[in-house]
């Protein structure tokens, strides 16, 4: 069977905008835990800032990789990190900028 090189990297950009709008998730939950938390009076506005500060970061780079050019090395690197991390990756090229999104702890 012949796989037209625009069905490739079709899958490809389908599978990257999946990983990105996944991430993105991931990083807003973060956000909506950070000001569950404060509103619950455990952490106070400054700490809510900090995340809100490491979302815009962290979406930025993500922004960056999902967008990079080659939209099929971008989704081998985003697999690879799917399977490494257990679906839990950051963009592999720049690490993770919030906490771990599974168990927040906020910091100053």
């Amino acid at each position: 069977m012949v796989v037209s090189r625009n069905s490739v990297r079709q899958r490809a950009r389908d599978a990257v905008g999946s990983y990105h709008e996944a991430r993105l998730a991931d990083l807003v939950t973060h956000v909506a835990d950070a000001i569950d938390r404060f509103r619950d009076g455990e952490v106070d506005a400054f700490d809510v800032d900090h995340v809100l500060f490491q979302y815009s970061r962290a979406a930025k780079e993500l922004w960056k990789f999902c967008n990079m050019g080659d939209v099929e090395m971008t989704r081998t690197m985003s697999a690879e990190a799917h399977r490494s991390t257990g679906g839990n990756a950051a963009p592999p090229s720049r690490g993770r900028h919030l906490e771990d999104s599974h168990h927040p702890e906020i910091t100053r």
